[in-house]
């Protein structure tokens, strides 16, 4: 069968994954059904084709740790650039960092529970290993939810961004303060703040020289360089156990938000019509990247899975468990933090990314005998399933009023209505 494999056909392989996910994405539009669902589907059939063929299964784990880590830098800076800091703004930011916060304390209490009682886990290891799965995933959320309502969009843009970077945190504070268990709690909690200081800092700085850089940069080939910048300082930062991610999130934010970054006499260095033209090309490059980069994950993670331990009783019986407890929070959260919460909001919680990277990374010392992974790929693929359903099922709902409210702008600029009509349209408009 070695024949089969050569590089025409692994060349080939790769377009038609690609011109395969751009049709999913077409499809994802039409049907709300998330694309991430059909990347796995075809990798879960590259899979079964592969060993009805006898191929060799190769050990694709070290391309999952690579490509997981591009993605999410991808995805944070896709998410960063698409945000609009305003004050009109801060009270939505404000509800979406107190939903993550209460709804991964919430989550991460209740997994951990579980583990510890279920799989009698010490709690060290029962918390490290719900962290993860606290955590909503971005790679599947943003690009979900780019044809609904603006502000629904933009809410779940924050939250997802915001689980995504304190759940990364969260999740390298535990496993620094549980390998190294001999300093207090005190002495713990003031390294943290002070790895979390110096991290803000630095990214603040970097972030600031690299717009400088980016604006003065005179030839045409700068936005990879850019980007390689970005990874080589997101590297760094990790074996420097800094929260890396920060550079990419603020660094987005103030290409995407320049005037409010660089006030007053700052505004000198600044030059708003180069930048506001790179940010534009910024977008398209990082968009693309992200979408190439997130396909081959997700293909490659279906290609992993192993349909075997599904069929276990008690793994089906902990992830069932554990997405009746996620889902149950996630509900109770949105009533507690948003004042007029829509029903969608309740299945905007996927599991993915960040979930899948984050496992990886646990420490072999502070594994967990009982957890089976197929706890994880049921979490992971009904969490999305269930996503695609409430899209489905409230699609009507958005549609209906999307077209209500384009049936009132036309009819409030037609040759027939009468001024006083105009005024009374724009009136409820301004209020």
């Amino acid at each position: 069968m070695n024949h089969l494999i050569n590089t025409p056909s692994i060349l080939i392989a790769l377009a038609a994954i690609v011109i395969v996910s751009y049709l999913f994405n077409l499809l994802a539009k039409k049907t709300r059904i998330p694309s991430v669902l059909m990347l796995l589907g075809m990798g879960i059939l590259f899979n079964l084709g592969g060993q009805y063929a006898a191929l060799p299964q190769p050990d694709v784990r070290p391309a999952l740790e690579i490509l997981g880590s591009v993605g999410l830098i991808m995805i944070v800076l896709e998410a960063a650039l698409d945000l609009e800091l305003r004050r009109e703004h801060s009270g939505m930011i404000g509800r979406s960092l107190l939903l993550t916060l209460l709804e991964m304390g919430a989550t991460t209490f209740f997994l951990s529970a579980l583990f510890h009682v279920g799989m009698d886990a010490p709690w060290d290891r029962a918390i490290l290993y719900a962290v993860p799965l606290s955590i909503l995933s971005s790679a599947i959320i943003i690009p979900s939810v780019e044809n609904m309502r603006h502000d629904l969009k933009e809410f779940m843009i924050y939250q997802s961004t915001f689980s995504d970077i304190l759940g990364i945190m969260l999740f390298y504070f535990l496993v620094e303060g549980f390998e190294n268990p001999g300093g207090s709690t005190s002495e713990w909690l003031l390294q943290f703040g002070w790895s979390f200081g110096v991290s803000v800092l630095v990214s603040a700085v970097f972030s600031y020289l690299l717009v400088l850089l980016l604006q003065n940069i005179k030839t045409q080939l700068k936005l990879f360089l850019l980007i390689a910048v970005l990874i080589l300082l997101y590297a760094v930062g990790k074996m420097l156990h800094l929260s890396s991610l920060l550079v990419i999130l603020i660094f987005g934010l103030i290409l995407n938000n320049p005037n409010l970054f660089f006030p007053g006499k700052l505004q000198k260095w600044l030059k708003a019509d180069i930048v506001s033209g790179l940010l534009n090309d910024f977008k398209l490059i990082t968009r693309e990247t992200a979408f190439i980069v997130r396909t081959f994950f997700f293909v490659v993670f279906g290609y992993s899975i192993d349909l075997g331990s599904l069929a276990n009783p008690l793994v089906i019986f902990f992830a069932l468990l554990a997405l009746v407890g996620i889902y149950r929070i996630r509900a109770v959260a949105v009533q507690w933090t948003v004042p007029k919460p829509e029903a969608i909001l309740t299945y905007l919680a996927p599991r993915g990314l960040i979930t899948i990277l984050l496992f990886y990374a646990i420490p072999p010392t502070m594994g967990i005998a009982q957890f089976d992974n197929g706890i994880l790929l049921y979490i992971i693929l009904a969490s999305s399933v269930f996503m695609a359903w409430g899209m489905v099922r409230n699609s009507d709902k958005d549609d209906h009023r999307t077209l209500g409210e384009v049936l009132r702008e036309t009819a409030s600029v037609g040759p027939e209505h009468t001024s006083s009509a105009s005024s009374e349209e724009e009136t409820p408009k301004e209020a």
